[in-house]
């Protein structure tokens, strides 16, 4: 009613809660892709993120509407305002049909913009249609067999690529989704202490927390045997596998079955697969991330474009169904990491990952590291060069060099 539809943008602005679900659902059930901002994220990021973006409108709740720096021509919809909540229950309850739309929705229309750390000091936002969310969990259905009877965590911020997984893995399944408040995803204990008493059966980690996670389990052996879960699925930064053979010496290695995924924002969420087991805790290697999504091409390829001999590390380049759109208001440099794939038919596309990767003699992928100024910290992206870019901008620094240091493990 407000005019919001196709290829427009909303931004939502609101901590974990029940509103921030039922936002996004509105948001993609008007047509519109939804633009995830932190409330706590730095004030100029999100004004940088909004100016960008341009969104239609900031949805959001009167505490965190105190953290949103004011945009032009952008009105906010205050969730808990009275006279809203007066109007919202005027409208009709059944969903939305194209001819209630501004236009028809298609699935090659952005469903959500995520954006990444930039080397330049300036992030990039990424699109990704709705499309490329329904083949990820298609593609990858004969793997996990999720249903209606799964009952999956929001764990982690949904300004970072991983709920999107977290998020519609139970809603496009009929499942239940469990949103882990902020202060609960800080203490290992009491997310424990969650997951048993919900039931939860479906948990996806980056590495980090679920190495506090084990730890918190390690000291409550009551609560751990007392796990209803089915899987354990890693994401968002390498995994160290000998760190998993505690965890192997208190559990069977399939009951959860743990699950090591691979993946950028630019390739929706996942790229590749392995089942973990107790054999591989004692493997040497960097961090294996298995074979491609069935629906996508994975290549180690040398500087000139060439496969790599096995064993050898090379730059791991991503073609197929899950590549986004590109980045939002960025043509240069959407064409300089979306390149021609000379391996498909013509005119499809690769991603270039900047990660390096090794192919190993069973056909598995070896995760070695970055292959520029990029890090992984607790799953988030940082270009270190948009850290020094910010630095050297006060008047008494002349120049500046990041690296990242780790004085307590985890």
């Amino acid at each position: 009613s407000e005019g919001v539809g196709p290829e427009q943008f909303v931004a939502l602005a609101l901590p974990r809660s029940l509103e921030m679900a039922v936002g996004l659902l509105a948001v993609l059930k008007a047509g519109a892709a939804y633009l995830p901002l932190d409330p706590d994220y730095p004030a100029d990021r999100i004004a940088f993120m909004l100016k960008d973006a341009q969104p239609a409108f900031i949805m959001t709740n009167t505490k965190a509407a105190n953290h949103i720096p004011p945009v032009e021509n952008v009105p906010k919809i205050v969730l808990d305002d009275p006279e809203l909540a007066e109007k919202l229950n005027t409208y009709p309850a059944e969903n939305p049909k194209n001819k209630d739309r501004t236009q028809p929705l298609s699935p090659l229309n952005t469903a959500y913009v995520i954006y990444t750390s930039g080397s330049t000091g300036v992030p990039k936002g990424v699109m990704i249609p709705h499309q490329n969310v329904t083949r990820l969990f298609a593609a990858t259905e004969h793997w996990f067999r999720f249903s209606s009877d799964d009952i999956w965590t929001m764990f982690h911020s949904y300004a970072f690529d991983f709920s999107v997984w977290e998020i519609w893995g139970p809603l496009l399944h009929g499942g239940r989704l469990v949103i882990v408040p902020h202060h609960v995803s800080r203490s290992p204990e009491a997310f424990l202490r969650l997951l048993v008493k919900e039931g939860v059966t479906v948990l996806n980690q980056t590495p980090s927390a679920f190495y506090q996670f084990m730890q918190a389990e390690r000291e409550q052996p009551d609560l751990g045997q007392a796990l209803s879960l089915r899987y354990v699925i890693f994401g968002g930064e390498a995994l160290e596998l000998s760190r998993l053979e505690d965890w192997y010496n208190r559990h069977p290695e399939n009951r959860p079955q743990l699950i090591n995924m691979y993946g950028i924002t630019e390739t929706t969420v996942h790229v590749s697969y392995i089942e973990l087991d107790r054999s591989m805790a004692a493997l040497r290697a960097n961090s294996l991330i298995g074979c491609g999504i069935p629906d996508l091409g994975v290549y180690v390829l040398d500087e000139r474009l060439q496969p790599v001999p096995l064993g050898v590390a090379g730059e791991l380049y991503v073609s197929g169904a899950g590549l986004a759109r590109g980045y939002l208001g960025r043509p240069g440099l959407t064409s300089e990491r979306f390149i021609a794939d000379p391996f498909g038919p013509p005119g499809t596309r690769m991603y270039r990952t900047g990660d390096v990767a090794r192919l190993r003699a069973d056909g598995s992928l070896d995760y070695v590291g970055r292959a520029d100024h990029q890090v992984k910290i607790r799953g988030f992206r940082i270009e270190l060069g948009e850290i020094e870019a910010a630095l050297v901008q006060h008047p008494q620094l002349e120049d500046a060099a990041v690296i990242v240091r780790e004085d307590q493990p985890g």
